[in-house]
């Protein structure tokens, strides 16, 4: 293994996974909300942040329209 490795000669390459990177925003969800994701992501295993943003990502893709009436 070398001590220093010289960088300056290669070309910059954009990430190809960047576009897949998450963004970390602030949400509002009402506490039954969270403990319904939670207690479906532990019957999963997986966390219950990644099965709300993996539902949200499904509804996107979808084009997934919430109907909505106030009565």
């Amino acid at each position: 293994m070398k001590k220093e490795y010289d960088f300056s000669k290669m070309k910059a390459k954009k990430n190809p996974y960047a576009k897949f990177l998450k963004k970390q925003i602030t949400i509002r969800l009402n506490s039954e909300t969270i403990d319904y994701f939670k207690k479906m992501a532990t019957e999963l295993g997986i966390p219950y942040q990644v099965l709300i943003d993996s539902y949200l990502t499904d509804c996107a893709n979808t084009k997934r329209k919430l109907n909505m009436s106030w009565e």
